[in-house]
């Protein structure tokens, strides 16, 4: 019996939770977390490449993502995500301190980050609340959660594990 067809042309295995990768032979869509699940093979040589890119990363942190990426979000959006894309590894920045330097809202801040389309590339999960962890992904519990702990981890970041 043949498995059912996915929206995605790649799907990468992570520890814990898998990534789905949306693109067509120009441009990434979207990259999306996923409940852990085996592999797609790539369907495109961009989805081969970009399954390549974040093998690397999850093998190293260190590597960087060089994906051509389809414009999405508003422009307050791709703000939001510019500045997001500036954080450097092993640093997290707080949905307040984002904001100041927008002129704008933490929850506003927080919703552009909830809405990213290109996790790891945009490495939202470097972004958390003042008094902690924060949400992910617009959520607050449940698996999306475990999967920034864990990428938070990865990174050598402080505030992968929940406080005592």
């Amino acid at each position: 019996m043949k498995p059912a067809p996915t929206p995605y042309q790649a799907i990468v295995a992570a520890p814990g939770f898998a990534l789905g990768i949306a693109c067509d032979e120009h441009a990434v869509h979207q990259i999306e977390f996923l409940e852990a699940q085996p592999e797609q093979a790539p369907a495109n040589a961009l989805a081969a490449e970009a399954a390549r890119q974040i093998k690397a990363y999850l093998a190293d942190p260190t590597r960087h993502f060089q994906l051509p990426l389809s414009p999405a979000g508003t422009p307050f959006q791709q703000r939001v995500w510019a500045e997001i894309a500036r954080i450097p590894l092993g640093h997290v920045h707080t949905y307040g301190q984002l904001a100041t330097r927008l002129h704008n809202a933490p929850r506003a801040v927080g919703q552009a980050c909830g809405a990213n389309p290109y996790p790891l590339v945009v490495p939202c999960h470097r972004v958390v609340a003042a008094g902690g962890l924060g949400g992910f992904n617009q959520h607050s519990a449940g698996f999306l959660l475990d999967v920034k702990r864990w990428l938070l981890a990865h990174e050598g970041m402080p505030l992968a594990h929940p406080p005592c």
